[in-house]
């Protein structure tokens, strides 16, 4: 089968990617996380709602307050990568949508004036930018370590207020040698697919 992108890309992006557990001291800039989200920000979600939230945690300061809501085996990981990053899902992204969807500016009020609609859509969309934030990070060079292993009620009452709801942290930075471990298997096409 031939894809619109070619080896080097596709291998990039999926067949070389791994999750990264360490990376090396190279510094990741405001610039380079900028340009990530420029370029994921125009992949589709529902009604063009935009509820991802990025908490860039820089300062060693703030680092050390996200290292100690982190699983334990996650603390050191995120300690040592040149970057860590909140991926967040924003309940009132909502109030974006008569300029983002201008289509149809009632779809506010009209689909999402619930809160706990709201929380679900954002949940949902957030999720799917987080994996696009990923892809561009590798996009750009550079490598992703995504982490569930957190405490998602500490982080929100230490970074983010009650709006936002932490999805996972991503360390970020270019791998090191021997930054990753083995691929795991994956299930088959044939283990995952129904055809009606």
């Amino acid at each position: 089968m031939s894809f619109a992108l070619d080896s080097t890309a596709l291998d990039l992006l999926f067949r070389d990617a791994h999750t990264v557990h360490a990376f090396t001291d190279e510094p990741v800039t405001d610039e380079q996380v900028q340009a990530v989200y420029d370029l994921i920000k125009i992949a589709p979600t529902a009604f063009n709602q935009s509820p991802l939230r990025l908490t860039v945690v820089r300062s060693p300061e703030a680092r050390q307050r996200l290292v100690q809501h982190m699983a334990e085996g996650n603390q050191a990981k995120t300690a040592a990568a040149p970057l860590a990053v909140i991926l967040s899902a924003d309940a009132e992204f909502h109030e974006e949508l008569p300029r983002l969807f201008p289509a149809f500016p009632a779809a506010k009020d009209t689909f999402f004036g619930e809160r706990s609609v709201r929380e679900q859509s954002a949940v949902l969309n957030a999720a799917m930018q987080a994996a696009y934030f990923i892809i561009g990070v590798r996009a750009l060079g550079l490598a992703a370590g995504p982490m569930n292993g957190i405490d998602h009620a500490g982080i929100q009452k230490e970074f983010l207020g009650e709006d936002h709801f932490p999805l996972m942290v991503v360390n970020i930075g270019k791998p090191a040698a021997d930054g990753h471990f083995p691929r795991s298997p994956r299930l088959d096409y044939a283990d995952v697919s129904t055809t009606h």
